[in-house]
């Protein structure tokens, strides 16, 4: 293998080497909307065609030397880094779920909130499971059997009830530190996680804030049921969310941390008795085929741009973008559309995130934007973006479960009661435009 400098270097700036990422589109997108199905084609397939197609590219080079620059590019450094986040953060949810974690999260939040304040008490409940367990999808596919089983109970139109349930777990989606989102803005920018949930948080909270006083105010039902009561155990089951977010408040390493984590929720699962040892060596391994995809899409999606990057790609996008720049403002805003463009295409935040990341680090570095603002720019349009598209997993797990429950709702009817995504988008923009008078260190 060939340890010549020279044969990684990239060469002049070419608008024919963004060619794979056009292919990965058009057999991505084109083929899900031929067969009516937006997930029809597994995501690491249209990457992999992508890379064939990169490999056939610059025949300057051969065909071993670009296979050889493929998997460096796969196995560089933050990716790489970023592959093992996931699997702890796989982990940790596996057990935290496997041992009621989830279970006692919703059981409590439902305990505290009373009929009358339903509206906003689901948009709360919805984005402190999202927080704690980091799964925007997880925490829909968990609440909305719930929330479905009160539209009857409670009269209430069922498209409102679950707009509260998919805009508070977009909240969680953005902001938790084992969020796949969170993790994947955070590497591709070389910033800290609590570095980027604190920048996130001035205009993310304040948007959170609106829209639940928006709920609070259309109220709740009339009707009223008996409230469950709160056991010592549930409270016990939530010890290793509340200490993961301290944690990561606390500016712990993520990586110690999120290990810290999988201690603890082993710990109980077994002194609770809620598994046993093996049954938790099963849930970890459960964890871990949890975050396949994820992890061959980062590595897939790494290996891409390397070979589009070589070839001049990155440089030509990068070249005709910065036309459109003169100040870090307009960079910020700049990587907001380019990270929303791709999500818009791929339907998948987090595959958006990798993809737009490294062309927004080598922006922000050209512009001296400030890391932290660029992670929480990517975290949040991604999740903007992937909260109101109607062939996102969010809308359709929320539709999809609601159908199955007998209760008939549409996207359509989802997207006019989903009041945080517009309202994070609006508080994203005045971020933004009202920018930052220190720019970054060069």
């Amino acid at each position: 293998m060939s340890n010549d400098n020279s044969s990684t270097s990239p060469v002049q700036p070419s608008c024919l080497a963004l060619l794979p990422f056009l292919v990965f589109l058009v057999f991505y997108l084109g083929i899900s909307l031929w067969a009516g199905d937006f997930y029809k084609v597994p995501m690491p397939v249209a990457f992999l065609v992508a890379a064939m197609v990169a490999m056939c590219q610059n025949r300057s080079r051969s065909f071993s030397e670009k296979v050889e620059l493929y998997a460096k590019s796969m196995g560089e450094t933050n990716i790489m880094i970023m592959c093992l986040i996931f699997i702890l953060s796989g982990i940790f949810a596996a057990l935290a779920k496997g041992m009621g974690a989830v279970d006692a999260a919703v059981a409590v939040s439902r305990a505290l909130i009373p009929d009358r304040l339903i509206l906003g008490g689901t948009f709360i409940v919805s984005c402190l499971i999202s927080l704690a367990i980091g799964t925007s999808c997880g925490t829909i596919a968990g609440l909305t059997p719930i929330a479905v089983g009160l539209v009857d109970k409670l009269s209430i139109n069922p498209a409102l009830l679950l707009g509260c349930v998919i805009g508070g777990a977009m909240f969680g989606d953005n902001m938790s530190i084992i969020s796949d989102t969170t993790i994947a803005a955070t590497r591709t920018q070389g910033v800290e996680m609590r570095d980027k949930f604190l920048a996130n948080l001035r205009f993310a909270l304040p948007a959170a804030l609106v829209t639940l006083a928006i709920y609070l105010c259309q109220g709740g039902s009339p009707a009223a049921t008996e409230p469950a009561r709160i056991t010592g155990r549930q409270l016990l089951l939530l010890i290793p969310y509340i200490l993961v977010l301290i944690g990561a408040l606390a500016g712990m390493n993520v990586m110690f941390l999120l290990i810290f984590g999988c201690v603890v929720a082993t710990g109980i699962g077994l002194g609770s008795g809620a598994f046993d040892l093996w049954s938790s060596f099963a849930l970890m391994s459960e964890g871990m085929a949890g975050m396949c995809e994820t992890l061959i899409v980062a590595l897939l999606a790494g290996g891409l741009l390397g070979l589009i990057r070589y070839a001049g790609g990155i440089s030509f996008l990068i070249q005709k973008i910065e036309k459109g720049i003169q100040s870090p403002r307009a960079a910020e805003f700049g990587i907001a559309l380019l990270v929303g463009f791709v999500n818009l295409f791929t339907a998948n935040n987090t595959v958006a995130i990798v993809v737009a990341g490294p062309i927004a680090a080598e922006i922000s570095q050209r512009f001296h934007c400030q890391p932290k603002r660029i992670a929480s720019i990517l975290d949040t349009t991604s999740c903007v973006i992937q909260g109101i598209i109607p062939y996102g997993a969010q809308i359709l797990i929320a539709t999809g479960i609601a159908k199955t429950a007998g209760v008939q709702v549409t996207a359509l009817d989802l997207l006019a009661h989903l009041r945080y995504p517009q309202l994070l988008a609006l508080a994203l923009i005045l971020y933004i435009m009202l920018g930052t008078k220190k720019p970054a260190k060069s």
